[in-house]
C-alpha cells in the first residue's frame, strides 16, 4: 500500500469497551492520519457537566442502533427533524446532528453539540456557542480525501478540456483535427496553490504532490505544514501567492475574515490563463467578480462544487459557461462514512469518560 493511501475503513464496537478501529486501524491511527487535535479542556472540568444520562440523536446518516448497544448506560432520544427534537430536548445533556438556537434554549442542561458537518458558520450563529457555553464539535477532516480527490478531478477535466470533448460527444463529432475550445495542458510541474491548508487543503496538497506538481499554500495559524509543500505562507500573502500558480485550489472556511476575499482585485492578481477551483464554501468568493474573470479571459476556467448564493440559480451566466464545470455541493459525496461514525463514537465516549473532545471548534475563530 502505498503511503498516502487511507486503507478501508471499518467498525468494530464492544459493548463493554467501546473499541473502534478501521480495518487493522485503530482510532489511534485515524488521529494520526486526519491529524485530530484534542480540544483544550477535558469536558469534566466545564461548568455544566455531569456524568451524562440522555443525548439527543439526529438518524441522518447515522447508524443509531449501533451507537445506543455500545453505550448502554446513556439514553438515546432519535429525532428525524427539528420538530420532533424540540418535543424531547429538555433535560438532554448533548445533541448530536442539530444546531438551533430554539432547541438550544429548551435544553439548560447542555454541555455538548456534535455537528455532523465540517463547516460550522451556522452552528456558530447560535448565541450559547459562540459564547463558549456549549461546546461545539464538528466533522472536520473526515470528507477531506474524497473532496480532495473531487478538486482534482475538476483541476485534470478543465487541464485536458473534457467538458469540451463532452460537448462535442453530445454531437457525435470526431474532432480531432478540429480547433479545440480550450487548450490542453499538463498538470505536472505547475504549481499547485492550495488557500487553506487545513484537513481538505492538506489532501489537495498530497494529491498535487503526487502529480509531480509544485505544491504551495497558505494558513491562517503558521508557515508550518507537510513536507510535500514548498512554501506556506500565512493568509495576507495570498495575493502574492495567486500569482505565482497555475491551479488555485480554494479549500478556505468561512468566517469573518474570508468572506469574499476572492474578489476583483485578488482575481485580477491570478497568473494569466490559470484555472480556479471552489471546494471550500460560496460565500469566501465574490461571484461577479469569478464571472468576470473568466468572461474576459484572464481565467482558463473554474470547478465550482459550492456557490454563492447556493443554489445557483437556473439562468446564472456561470451554467452556460464552456471552461466552467458545476458540481452541486457534492464533493463529499462517495466518501468513507465510517469515518464520521468512527469519530462520532470516539467523541461519544470521551464525554461520558469526561475526557477532552476531537476536533473542538473555536468560536473566535470560527473553525
Amino acid at each position: 500500500m502505498k503511503k498516502n493511501q487511507l486503507p478501508a475503513l471499518c467498525l468494530a464496537v464492544s459493548i463493554a469497551v467501546t473499541s473502534v478501529c478501521l480495518a487493522d486501524v485503530s482510532i489511534d491511527k485515524l488521529v494520526e492520519r486526519a491529524d485530530l487535535a484534542e480540544g483544550p479542556v477535558a469536558v469534566r472540568d466545564l461548568p455544566r457537566y455531569r456524568v451524562p444520562r440522555r443525548v439527543l440523536i439526529s438518524d441522518k446518516g447515522i447508524d443509531v442502533d449501533g451507537i445506543a448497544e455500545a453505550f448502554p448506560e446513556l439514553e438515546f432520544i432519535v429525532a428525524s427533524n427539528l420538530a420532533e427534537a424540540m418535543r424531547h430536548v429538555a433535560s438532554v445533556d448533548a445533541i448530536l446532528g442539530f444546531c438551533d438556537e430554539r432547541l438550544f434554549a429548551r435544553a439548560p442542561q447542555l454541555v455538548w453539540v456534535q455537528n455532523y458537518q465540517a463547516g460550522s458558520e451556522r452552528c456558530l450563529t447560535v448565541s450559547d456557542v459562540a459564547n463558549g457555553s456549549v461546546l461545539l464539535t464538528n466533522m472536520q477532516k473526515m470528507s477531506s480525501p474524497v473532496i480532495a480527490e473531487h478538486a482534482i478531478a475538476m483541476m485534470m477535466s478543465l487541464s485536458r478540456n473534457l467538458p469540451g470533448f463532452a460537448r462535442e460527444m453530445e454531437e457525435g463529432a470526431w474532432a480531432r483535427n478540429e480547433q479545440f475550445t480550450a487548450p490542453m495542458r499538463p498538470v505536472a510541474g505547475k504549481t499547485l496553490l492550495v488557500a487553506g491548508l487545513g484537513g481538505i487543503g492538506t489532501e489537495v496538497a498530497r494529491l498535487g504532490a503526487a502529480l509531480d506538481m509544485r505544491v504551495i499554500g497558505t494558513r491562517n495559524s503558521s508557515r508550518e505544514g507537510p513536507d510535500f509543500v514548498d512554501y506556506v505562507g500565512l493568509s495576507h500573502e495570498l495575493s502574492d501567492l495567486v500569482a505565482k500558480a497555475d491551479v488555485i485550489v480554494n479549500a478556505l472556511p468561512l468566517t469573518e475574515s474570508t468572506t469574499g476575499v476572492f474578489d476583483s482585485d485578488l482575481f485580477a492578481a491570478f497568473k494569466k490563463d490559470s484555472i480556479f477551483i471552489n471546494v471550500g464554501r460560496g460565500r469566501t468568493v465574490d461571484t461577479a467578480a469569478l464571472l468576470a474573470a473568466l468572461k474576459s479571459g484572464h481565467l482558463a476556467g473554474a470547478g465550482l462544487d459550492v456557490t454563492d448564493p447556493e443554489p445557483l440559480p437556473r439562468k446564472h451566466p456561470l451554467w452556460q459557461m464552456p471552461n466552467v464545470i458545476i458540481t452541486p455541493h457534492v464533493a463529499s459525496a462517495g466518501g468513507e462514512r465510517e469515518r464520521h461514525r468512527v469519530l462520532l463514537t470516539e467523541n461519544i465516549r470521551r464525554y461520558v469518560a469526561g475526557e477532552a473532545l476531537l476536533n473542538v471548534v473555536d468560536p473566535q475563530k470560527g473553525y
